[in-house]
């Protein structure tokens, strides 16, 4: 598990507070009957109601400031991932917090942005290849012998490898997340979501929100 990444943007006005940022966040891997209810419990208590705890905090001063909200989401906020339930479940709970607040907000004249990044493992540092080992030898252990058996050692192994090596992936630059943040509290006219992701991400994105899921799970899990 990595350690817990807290960041908060305060930008203060003299009417209240303008501008909250919500970038907790932790995140971990594993397949869901090898995924304890322990772990969903924590990444959803950082990633989701950290930001819901926060926002409620400060939201009486954003409201007198008329300012904004932005939340971190994720592109896995709006698509599904084999081994990532955990950090899904969490981000698209964001998703859906943060556009129920956009409209509750509107009458207030306060912003709700949510920005969904791609996959910025290799600038995060979210994920090391030590963490990954470390929690898979740990999910082995707790599983039942009847999942053990089902999947065997191979294959979760396997698992284990292919998430090591995306500890390194994705984009080592994170001037567009940041670009994106900037933009969402300093612009007149935000907008409601921001995507900073690479071409890949971007098609997959689409392709994964728009085609029939049969079709866009054979051509991405298949």
């Amino acid at each position: 598990m990595c350690p817990i990444f807290l960041f908060y943007v305060r930008l203060f006005c003299i009417s209240g507070l303008w501008g909250l940022v919500n970038n907790s966040g932790i995140a971990t891997f594993g397949e869901v009957e090898f995924t304890s209810l322990d772990t969903y419990k924590e990444t959803a208590d950082v990633n989701l109601w950290g930001t819901i705890r926060v926002t409620k905090a400060f939201l009486p001063l954003i409201r007198h400031s008329k300012g904004r909200v932005v939340c971190m989401a994720s592109m896995l906020g709006r698509m599904g991932s084999p081994s990532r339930s955990s950090y899904c479940i969490s981000k698209y709970g964001v998703e859906a917090f943060s556009d129920c607040l956009r409209q509750e907000m509107y009458k207030w004249g306060v912003k709700v942005i949510a920005i969904e990044p791609g996959n910025f493992i290799a600038a995060t540092g979210i994920f090391t290849k030590e963490g990954v080992e470390r929690r898979g030898k740990e999910m082995w252990e707790q599983a039942s012998e009847i999942v053990r058996a089902d999947y065997g050692s191979v294959h979760f192994s396997q698992q284990v490898a292919r998430m090591k090596a995306f500890v390194s992936s994705g984009q080592k630059d994170m001037t567009a997340v940041l670009d994106a943040i900037t933009h969402a509290l300093c612009s007149k006219y935000p907008n409601t979501r921001y995507n900073p992701v690479d071409t890949y991400y971007w098609i997959k994105l689409q392709l994964m929100s728009h085609l029939p899921a049969g079709i866009a799970d054979w051509i991405y899990v298949h």
